[in-house]
């Protein structure tokens, strides 16, 4: 039986470029072994927040794999900030000022107690971006072709406080639900990725109707205690899990005398926990589970519902956030006053500007570094896809 490979994409705003890099990566290595690039490798997709848009990019043309990536890559390689929220001075003060006023003066500010602020900034100008990118009657046709077996994306729900999965199958696949976790099969649709993607704070939480009631919900990565699931759920034997974050990084060195954090180092600090600390140790864990089964016999095997899932990781071998405070002078004026005022310019703060920065400048890099990468790790990719080792054995030597 041939095994499913599953595709994990994690979440992290502008930082889901360097996911587009790896797959560009991905996708060359298997052309040069003779992979047809109109094959779709990942029969199972899933994703959380600025993932699950690529995802569902992937998704939606998943008959065609090498034009997805493309298509996928042209986007994120030619970014521009107000492609995904309003950076003009009106729409940054209609929220972002305005928000942060309310957190100073709401008190005084009486009038703004019955229509506040939703969030930091207006993602309005994303619904368009991803009604132009995505066909998502295609994403019917692919399942109904079998050139894809199931899509998933994950959302945090306000109102309830349980950590939803969404998924769209070929198959009846019983929905599971575990602690604070639930899976729904759905069809997805534009308002689940926005919910996915809706940073907390940063972006307005999104409505959703379940079982005829209004459910506000906001990004995957909020209490996502095991990101890898969903795709094991659904089938997946073996995994690619593309990160946003160094899941091991290097202790820095410290100054003697640290400054008092800004807000924006403190905030970034909290959405580096949200979105990449999860996936570290979820992966931590399925390396243990897979070391646990492979010592046992298999009587022992077949006496529980675990199982062993091979998996390779591919994260940043930099820190996003240095390459990030590299770039913060490309954002919009506007949008730069507005983090300034937190400390987010400053290179300690770089942490929350590495999440907005959908500037083509700072994509392009992670692009280029997602392709470092993936080729970096060359033969695991051939390994990992069961591509002829022989072959490229005697290229070498030949």
């Amino acid at each position: 039986m041939q095994a499913k490979t599953g595709l994990i994409l994690s979440g992290g705003g502008a930082r889901a470029a360097y996911q587009v890099g790896v797959l560009k990566a991905v996708a060359a290595i298997l052309d040069e072994a003779g992979w047809d690039r109109s094959i779709n490798p990942f029969p199972i997709i899933c994703g959380t927040s600025a993932g699950a848009l690529n995802a569902a990019g992937l998704a939606c043309r998943a008959d065609d794999f090498g034009d997805a990536i493309e298509r996928l890559a042209s986007v994120w390689e030619h970014f521009r900030a107000e492609q995904v929220y309003r950076a003009d001075s009106l729409g940054v003060l209609r929220s972002g000022a305005r928000w942060l006023s309310l957190l100073s003066f709401g008190w005084l500010l009486r009038r703004w107690h019955a229509s506040p602020p939703a969030s930091l900034l207006d993602n309005t100008p994303l619904v368009s971006l991803l009604h132009r990118l995505l066909d998502l009657p295609r994403l019917d046709a692919a399942l109904e072709s079998g050139a894809l077996e199931a899509l998933a994306v994950s959302a945090s729900s306000y109102t309830s406080g349980a950590h939803h999965t969404f998924y769209q199958s070929r198959g009846g696949i019983v929905p599971w639900q575990r602690s604070q976790r639930v899976a729904e099969a759905t069809r997805i649709s534009v308002e689940h990725l926005l919910a996915s993607a809706a940073i907390p704070l940063i972006f307005p939480s999104i409505p959703l109707y379940r079982d005829g009631r209004c459910e506000y919900f906001g990004d995957g990565s909020m209490r996502q205690l095991s990101p890898i699931s969903p795709a094991i759920h659904l089938g997946a034997d073996r995994l690619l899990v593309i990160g946003a974050g160094r899941l091991v990084e290097p202790a820095r060195a410290l100054p003697e005398r640290a400054p008092y954090p800004t807000l924006a180092q403190i905030g970034g600090h909290a959405l580096s926990g949200i979105f990449l600390d999860a996936l570290a140790i979820d992966i931590e864990r399925s390396k243990r589970i897979n070391h646990t089964l492979s010592l046992m016999t298999a009587e022992q095997r077949a006496g529980t519902d675990l199982r062993q899932v091979e998996m390779l990781v591919i994260s940043p071998s930099e820190r996003l956030d240095d390459i990030a405070s590299r770039h913060v002078h490309h954002l919009p004026r506007p949008v730069r006053t507005l983090l300034a005022g937190v400390g987010g310019t400053e290179l300690r703060g770089a942490a929350l500007a590495s999440y907005l920065l959908f500037e083509e400048s700072y994509t392009r890099e992670l692009v280029a570094l997602g392709v470092q990468d993936a080729m970096g790790k060359r033969d695991e990719v051939m390994a990992f896809f069961d591509i002829g080792m022989s072959r490229q054995a005697t290229r070498r030597t030949g």
